[in-house]
């Protein structure tokens, strides 16, 4: 058990919102030179408790006391905090594409001689500063040039610019891949054992087992109870009961499925990059879905998968080169957002804040904005429709908010997504296309989004599902393709399918299988190449 002093306690904080009490007094202790995760369910007060913590909600704004180092602090804002050695990296990353990772780590924090930057000096301490975190590139690189692993380090390395003591890290692995998310871990282990105490929010129970050194959960706004991680294994089912207030037997509810026949069908889709001349991001794609199924499609970060699904909803990503969608044995044109939703499919994408909401608009104006018709009258929204209508997803969906009036932008990401969902489960979609819907969510609210889900398959309706978690495509679809380089290099039915041979087929790069999209069996094993046989654009 870790027996390092006490470097920074958060007693009996209270802090409240225009009807909402978000914390209640709660209260924790931080070991220095530990790493200490912070557990609990979206809109349980987590995020809410670190913004207080970093000055974000300055002293004053909430009642209780924050103690660094035996002795009450008062943060009025971000730059006491920082300058105290408290930085807070939050789960939407602040970094600006357009500048370089040299300016980006010292923005704000410049390094001057005399009235001048001195970027001989900046670019140094970056040199040495990615050697730290272990990030591999030229300082001068821009942000947007970078992928999200890489931008995290970035993150890291601008904090430890500030001499940062207390890290706090928001959902630091939501959007990794799960070699950028071991990275990740393994780099806070370093810090760990340089010294550094990092304060972790995680919905990642295997993450948390596997590097924390004690546990606060917090329920509802309160502190549930906080727990020393010894040599023994941590105990999940314990942190899931301290989360949600109850058991869960399962991770996934119990669900029979009724398969019927196949209404959906993709052939032979071809899709090029819209930025890379030549590159394909979709090589003849071709699947299909029944009636009363759920359908997976695994890959690595970057396999296509999203490119797939955006194409086919309506061609929002890439340029169309060929292929044929076919809804019940007719052959369809789906070439806009429009039309698609016109055919009854829905896209729930993986970047909820900058594709799936506005969040200027309130939770009501939301929930109806993809099927204004149904609550419409001649050209006029009916505002008591309306209304009823955002309720009765917000009560049914369990969206912790006090009023359908409230913005999109004021819930947790876990309310947020919820709301993504609740706005095309509204439009009554024949094909729900779902892509990682539920990153960054916690193990109940997981649990209520797949009982949706398999509740809509139950109705007769089709739904496919991304996701990069292989636990959560298999205990959850009925059927599961592979993706891999833009290419489905193969499919399998549940009962056959375990995590070995998904990651087999999700890392095969030559001999890619074209799957006939009726039978599922193998039409060919001749490589796909990413030149186009054809790049006549015909229409689908």
């Amino acid at each position: 058990m870790t027996t390092s002093p006490v470097i920074l306690e958060m007693q009996h904080i209270t802090k409240e919102f225009p009807g909402v009490k978000a914390l209640d007094d709660v209260t924790l202790a931080v070991r220095a030179g530990t790493i200490h995760a912070i557990c609990g369910e979206n809109g349980a007060g987590k995020s809410t408790l670190m913004k207080v913590l970093s000055g974000v909600y300055p002293h004053g704004t909430f009642l209780g006391e924050i103690v660094l180092d035996g002795s009450p602090v008062h943060f009025g804002n971000l730059k006491a905090s920082e300058s105290a050695g408290v930085v807070i990296i939050h789960q939407e990353l602040a970094l600006i594409p357009e500048l370089s990772i040299t300016e980006n780590i010292f923005l704000g924090n410049e390094l001057t001689s005399g009235a001048l930057i001195d970027w001989d000096e900046q670019r140094r301490r970056t040199i040495e500063l990615m050697q730290r975190v272990g990030l591999v590139a030229n300082p001068d690189t821009p942000i947007k040039n970078l992928g999200v692993g890489q931008q995290q380090l970035v993150e890291i390395a601008r904090a430890l610019s500030k001499d940062v003591r207390v890290l706090i890290l928001d959902e630091p692995t939501s959007a990794l891949n799960e070699e950028d998310s071991e990275n990740l871990l393994q780099l806070m282990r370093g810090l760990r054992e340089r010294g550094l105490t990092c304060l972790m929010i995680s919905h990642k129970l295997n993450e948390i087992a596997d590097v924390s050194d004690a546990v606060t959960i917090i329920r509802d706004g309160r502190t549930v109870e906080s727990i020393e991680v010894t040599d023994e294994p941590l105990d999940e089912d314990r942190i899931i009961r301290g989360m949600v207030g109850r058991s869960l037997e399962a991770r996934f509810p119990d669900h029979t499925p009724e398969i019927g026949e196949t209404f959906f069908e993709v052939r032979d889709w071809t899709v090029a990059d819209p930025e890379v001349e030549g590159r394909l991001v979709c090589k003849g794609s071709s699947f299909h879905v029944k009636r009363g199924e759920i359908v997976g499609f695994a890959g690595l970060m970057g396999a296509g998968r999203t490119e797939l699904a955006r194409s086919i909803f309506g061609r929002t990503y890439g340029q169309y080169l060929s292929g044929q969608i076919y809804m019940n044995g007719e052959a369809v044109s789906i070439p806009t957002v429009g039309s698609a939703i016109d055919h009854g499919l829905a896209y729930v994408p993986e970047d909820r804040k900058t594709l799936g909401l506005n969040l200027l608009d309130t939770i009501k104006d939301t929930v109806v904005s993809a099927a204004l018709k149904k609550i419409s009258r001649r050209t006029f929204i009916d505002e008591d429709r309306e209304f009823a209508a955002a309720e009765s997803y917000r009560k049914s969906m369990r969206v912790k908010a006090p009023s359908v009036r409230e913005g999109v932008g004021k819930l947790s990401g876990g309310n947020q997504q919820k709301v993504v969902l609740a706005k095309w489960m509204f439009t009554e979609p024949e094909l729900l296309i779902l892509d990682e819907p539920t990153r960054g969510i916690d193990v109940g609210a997981k649990y209520e989004i797949y009982g949706l889900v398999q509740k809509l398959a139950a109705s007769g309706r089709g739904v496919i599902v991304i996701s990069s978690e292989l636990p959560e495509v298999l205990g959850l679809a009925d059927r599961i393709y592979t993706v891999c380089e833009g290419a489905i290099t193969g499919v399998l039915d549940r009962a056959d399918a375990d995590q070995e041979s998904l990651m087999r087929l999700m890392t095969t790069t030559s001999g890619t299988q074209t799957i006939d999209p009726v039978t599922d069996t193998p039409v060919t094993d001749a490589p796909i190449t990413d030149a186009p046989t054809d790049t006549t654009t015909s229409a689908a």
